[in-house]
């Protein structure tokens, strides 16, 4: 286990995986991901999560590391979704004298999980602003339904000032690896909880409540300093709020006709004075990094093919997630193409009205086949159109 310092009472106990290749079974993750895991060490032991079954045996030898010739008195589960609660019925045969601390929806999950008959002494069940005392150490628990499942919970410990914040605050990735936070936890954010704004927000407010010196989640490396920056993030996300000023063009191409003519509309912003363009093919590129991009910035352009009278499937696919996740508050292009009964722009300005707030702007431009000097004009005014609504 390599060494991640948090405090002399606080251990972590989480294993990194290079071996997943999809999380979620839907999700690139080229650097991993990490399951944390933590033990807080005083009068009493309290074990926080367990990890996916996928690092069990490098789990449970790192727990036992920590705890020395010592038995835990509690597991405390946050959060069900089996990549950090697949090894609570292993742990509780291991330890026989542990108690599951747990919410009331905790509890009613945990037979649909596990076959193990849990008796009523093995359990704590606790609500809002119920605390457990470890010696010096105590838990605040703080409900968080919704981010992103209905039985979730975030923990403070009051001695050192701790948000165990579950899901919230993770990011993609293994410890082990270097690279930008905010790249890979806004990916995750939105893919994860972006459909739950309005819950993340409301858990914002519990946070800015306490006084917070680090927050363990269970993904990603724990955050120690500038938390504001981290936080800041997770507020602008959560309100749905563009957080950067920018275009995204996403396009879907049979032959590579409309890919050229959304890679050619892209330099046209560039040249227009545009602060950013962003591009991605949405049969080739990861959907989820074109969900975060769609996020990430305050415009975007869709450019699709008309496909047996509708939209090329990868476009389709792409409004759903957008739809799946909330998205709103954006100014948006269209360009579509078609061989003989052009069809997408209807068909994407549809999808689009079933989200909130979302402006389409004229000139919807409409390519047959091939674009053309003729497409020029229309192109521009589209351009034209978009780089004026950062003014």
């Amino acid at each position: 286990m390599s060494e991640i310092v948090i405090s002399d009472a606080v251990k972590y106990v989480g294993v990194d995986d290079h071996e997943i290749d999809l999380f979620e079974s839907q999700y690139e993750v080229p650097n991993g991901v990490s399951y944390n895991s933590y033990v807080i060490l005083d009068e009493k032991i309290a074990v926080m999560d367990t990890a996916d079954r996928r690092v069990s045996e490098q789990w449970f030898a790192n727990v036992a590391e920590a705890l020395g010739d010592r038995q835990p008195d509690y597991l405390v589960v946050s959060h069900m979704e089996p990549d950090h609660a697949a090894n609570i019925q292993n742990f509780l045969e291991r330890y026989p004298g542990a108690k599951i601390v747990g919410n009331a929806k905790t509890f009613a999950m945990f037979p649909q999980f596990f076959e193990m008959d849990l008796p009523d002494e093995r359990r704590i069940v606790v609500k809002e602003g119920d605390e457990l005392s470890l010696g010096e150490h105590t838990l605040v628990f703080l409900m968080a339904p919704m981010v992103h499942w209905p039985e979730v919970m975030v923990e403070y410990e009051k001695k050192e000032k701790i948000l165990f914040s579950a899901d919230g605050f993770g990011k993609f990735g293994a410890l082990d690896t270097e690279e930008d936070w905010a790249c890979e936890a806004r990916r995750y954010y939105f893919n994860i909880c972006g459909k739950y704004g309005v819950q993340v927000q409301a858990l914002l407010k519990k946070a800015a409540a306490l006084d917070i010196s680090m927050i363990c989640p269970l993904h990603g490396p724990i955050l120690k300093e500038n938390l504001d920056y981290y936080i800041g993030l997770y507020d602008t996300w959560s309100k749905y709020e563009p957080e950067s000023k920018g275009i995204f063009v996403a396009y879907a191409s049979i032959h590579g006709n409309t890919a050229a003519a959304a890679e050619h509309f892209a330099q046209m912003l560039r040249d227009a004075g545009a602060e950013k363009v962003s591009v991605a093919d949405l049969s080739r590129d990861d959907m989820a990094e074109a969900v975060e991009d769609a996020f990430r910035y305050d415009r975007m352009v869709l450019a699709c093919a008309t496909y047996d009278a509708g939209l090329f499937p990868c476009m389709e696919d792409f409004l759903s997630h957008l739809k799946a996740k909330n998205y709103q508050k954006r100014t948006v292009g269209l360009i579509e193409n078609g061989s003989w009964g052009p069809m997408a722009a209807k068909k994407m300005r549809e999808a689009l009205e079933g989200m909130k707030d979302v402006t389409v702007l004229e000139p919807t431009v409409t390519i047959k086949s091939v674009m053309k000097a003729e497409n020029e004009e229309a192109m521009k005014a589209l351009a034209d159109a978009l780089v004026k609504q950062a003014e």
